[in-house]
């Protein structure tokens, strides 16, 4: 579509906006009846641990939405001369888990408690065990019932719980919903009825009222709704507080609010059966929608859903580029006293394609890129660490092809359960995310990690961002009963370029031999936490 195109698409008002809160940063994607982007804006942001919480501060979302969406508007204007007043539809995304616990009053009554955390091996513990269904310590229900475990004074005043997404979505609608791939990272799915689980519902209930929570779970949860439903409208007040130059208008629909891995499943058109998944950037997951339910509970897989109800199981790592990122930093001010600017583009690029020469055995080197606790092998915190013996061949390509092969180690660990014990078959994995913004490095990694061929879309960059945003879409575009993944194969992705990596046979063997290091030397990992302490 061309400029003018672009152009009356705004004018008319018949663009859809996406805006996802990531890790790392706030994304605000707009585009048109096609599907395709055409303006963005974007804000950068990190969060805190604040009395052995990770979190962020509400300020700092709101500042973070404003912006995003501001710099949006300054893209429209600079590329199309006018501004935005009205919009076809609008997502909202956010990283999934975590715990935003909510008065009667509309008051937020703890800190938001992000993924990040692992502080409720408790909670997750019992649960998993009485509900017979795995549920990870990120669970918004572990956190709950840890605060109850706790006997936190704020549980027994919570009137509605929910996670950023539905959070943000609640303040523009004034609507408490939550879409079911969001939702099924709140507490399990029933796929057979699209909501939560009623006999796993009455065996927490049970277990609440032991501790005195006056309420039944689901009056606190979101109400689940699916892709394709409208989730509300803006309101006034939600206009203002999405853009408080006052142009945006209100009545503006809503689609259901949504998790990363869900509009990481729509991005990368990984929403039909035997079709998979890889997100890879701060943290890193695959996500593979099944054909059928495995034959047993594994507290290493999260049994989630798509957008649309399909059950799928998710390989959750905490931990992916932080420790990365952290090293090409530490280059890129060498660079900068050695006298070179070097750009980002430029860092990234010239310190991941010199991993590409390494050895096999990446010279006997070890790291482990823990930021944070890993619940696939057993860690409540982490320390990034990098581990040589005396005779290691420490060079700059081995050294980072370490670190890169450290960020998919820990994913890899978790999908032998899937793709060697439950015989799990999978047609095609795609990639998207930072880890394969450089062409040539992160997709054939991965292919090595998992030995299955990896593909990589020319819309892979866009991210979460761009699925929601194509999530608002299809609540606008979609026939009477037209199915999530019939939208995204003709409308969407119909004639997307795509580049297909097959694994390597010798990357491969020398990824499990990796592999197989890092599984022997996690004491060393468990040592660096008890001894160094935060």
């Amino acid at each position: 579509m061309g400029m003018n195109e672009s152009r009356a698409v705004i004018e008319r008002g018949a663009a859809r906006l996406g805006v996802e809160f990531g890790s790392t940063r706030i994304k605000a994607v707009l585009i048109d009846e096609a599907g395709l982007p055409i303006a963005q804006g974007a804000h950068d942001w990190e969060n805190r641990l604040v009395n052995g919480v990770w979190t962020y501060d509400m300020k700092d979302v709101w500042e973070g939405l404003q912006d995003s969406y501001a710099r949006l508007v300054e893209d429209v204007k600079a590329q199309y001369g006018v501004g935005i007043t009205k919009l076809a539809a609008i997502g909202i995304s956010a990283m999934m888990h975590g715990y935003i616990p909510v008065s009667a009053e509309g008051e937020q009554l703890a800190a938001f408690r992000t993924w990040r955390n692992t502080i409720t091996g408790e909670a997750a513990g019992i649960l998993t065990g009485k509900l017979d269904f795995n549920i990870p310590q990120r669970w918004s229900v572990a956190h709950l019932y840890q605060a109850m475990l706790n006997g936190e004074e704020h549980v027994p005043q919570i009137a509605f719980l929910t996670t950023l997404a539905g959070y943000v979505h609640w303040k523009l609608t004034g609507e408490k919903v939550i879409g079911i791939g969001d939702g099924s990272g709140m507490f399990p799915i029933d796929s057979e009825v699209n909501d939560y689980d009623a006999a796993k519902l009455a065996v927490f209930d049970a277990l609440a009222a032991e501790k005195g929570f006056p309420r039944k779970l689901k009056d606190i949860l979101p109400r689940v709704l699916l892709a394709g439903e409208e989730a509300g409208r803006l309101t006034a007040e939600g206009a203002k507080l999405l853009d408080p130059s006052g142009a945006l208008q209100a009545g503006i629909p809503l689609c259901p609010p949504e998790g990363d891995a869900g509009t990481g499943m729509v991005a990368t058109n990984s929403v039909a059966k035997r079709t998979g998944n890889v997100s890879a950037g701060t943290s890193v997951f695959a996500m593979i929608v099944l054909e059928k339910a495995l034959k047993k509970v594994h507290e290493e897989i999260d049994m989630v859903t798509t957008p649309s109800g399909a059950p799928v199981a998710m390989v959750h790592c905490n931990n992916c580029t932080s420790d990365l990122n952290a090293w090409v930093k530490l280059f890129g001010e060498f660079a900068e006293a050695a006298g070179m600017k070097l750009s980002a583009d430029q860092l990234f690029g010239t310190l991941y394609r010199k991993a590409m020469e390494a050895d096999a055995d990446v010279g006997g080197l070890l790291a482990y890129n823990y930021f944070s606790g890993e619940h696939v092998t057993g860690f409540n915190e982490g320390r990034p660490l990098f581990v040589r013996t005396p005779d290691g061949r420490f060079s700059l390509a081995n050294f980072m092809r370490t670190h890169l092969n450290a960020a998919l180690a820990s994913l890899k660990l978790g999908a032998n359960i899937l793709l060697k014990d439950e015989g799990v078959q999978v047609d095609k994995i795609m990639g998207h995310g930072g880890l394969f913004k450089t062409k040539g490095v992160g997709q054939p990694i991965l292919a090595a990690a998992l030995n299955t061929p990896v593909s990589v879309m020319e819309t892979a960059g866009e991210g979460g961002a761009w699925g929601i945003a194509l999530l608002a879409g299809f609540m606008v575009d979609r026939a009477e009963g037209q199915a999530l993944e019939d939208y995204l194969d003709r409308k969407i992705f119909a004639g997307m370029k795509s580049e297909t990596v097959a694994p390597n046979p010798a990357d491969v063997e020398a990824f499990d031999l990796f592999a197989r290091r890092f599984a022997a030397g996690l004491p060393i990992e468990r040592a660096a936490v008890e001894n160094l302490k935060l």
